[in-house]
C-alpha cells in the first residue's frame, strides 16, 4: 500500500495552478518517471519537485502543515509513478487529435522536458552503459521529431499524415521507455525507493 495516496490528476492540476507552477502536469509526471529511472542515485524527489519552478521561484510555504501537505501531494504522485515504472506501464498522456499543432508542442515538452530531463536529473556526466546512453539520446531525438512535425504542419502538411506520424512516434517513445525500464530499472527496482529527504 502507498504511504502517500495520489490525489488524482484533476486535484493535482489545481494544486499546481494554486502554486503558480509553470510546469504542466503531464511534464511533472514524466519528469518523475525519468527521475525514478535515473542512474543518478543522489537525485532526491525534493530536487525534482523544485525543478518545476524557475530557479529561486519555488513557492514559499507558510507553515509546517502547508509544507507537509505540499510534499505529501507530490509524493503521492511520485509513489504513483514509481508503481507504474515498477509495472513497466509508463504511457504518454492522452491527447486529442483535434489540434495536431498543440499535440506536437505538448508531446515535445512531455518527452524532452519531462522524461529525458528527469532521467539526467540535472547531471549530464553520469557514467552509464553505452546502450543506455544511446537509448536516452534516441528518446531525445524522438522528442525532436514532434517539433519537426509541428513545423511541417505550419508549412501546410496534410493533417492526416502528421497524425499518423504522431501516433507512430508515440508508440516508439513508449517502447523505448519500456526498454529502459526493463533493462536498466527493474533489475534494481527495490533499491530505488526514495523518500522526500
Amino acid at each position: 500500500m502507498q504511504e502517500n495516496k495520489y490525489i488524482g490528476d484533476e486535484k493535482m492540476a489545481k494544486m499546481l495552478e494554486h502554486y503558480d507552477c509553470p510546469t504542466p502536469l503531464e511534464v511533472v509526471k514524466m519528469r518523475f518517471a525519468g527521475a525514478i529511472c535515473s542512474p543518478n542515485l543522489e537525485l532526491r524527489p525534493t530536487d525534482v519537485i523544485s525543478s518545476f519552478w524557475p530557479q529561486n521561484q519555488a513557492p514559499r510555504l507558510q507553515t509546517k502543515d502547508e509544507a507537509d501537505l505540499f510534499f505529501k501531494f507530490f509524493m503521492g504522485l511520485w509513489d504513483e509513478m514509481f508503481n507504474l515504472v515498477k509495472a513497466n506501464n509508463i504511457k504518454l498522456d492522452k491527447l486529442s487529435a483535434k489540434d495536431p499543432a498543440y499535440y506536437c508542442e505538448r508531446r515535445y515538452a512531455e518527452v524532452e522536458f519531462g522524461y529525458v530531463e528527469g532521467f539526467w536529473g540535472g547531471k549530464q556526466d553520469i557514467k552509464i552503459p553505452a546502450f543506455l546512453a544511446e537509448l536516452i539520446d534516441n528518446i531525445s531525438e524522438l522528442a525532436a521529431v514532434y517539433n519537426t512535425l509541428g513545423k511541417k504542419l505550419a508549412n501546410g502538411a496534410e493533417t492526416g499524415e502528421i497524425l499518423q506520424a504522431l501516433q507512430s512516434c508515440d508508440k516508439t517513445v513508449e517502447k523505448s521507455i519500456s526498454f529502459v525500464i526493463e533493462n536498466s530499472v527493474l533489475p534494481r527496482i527495490e533499491s530505488l525507493k526514495r523518500v522526500v529527504n
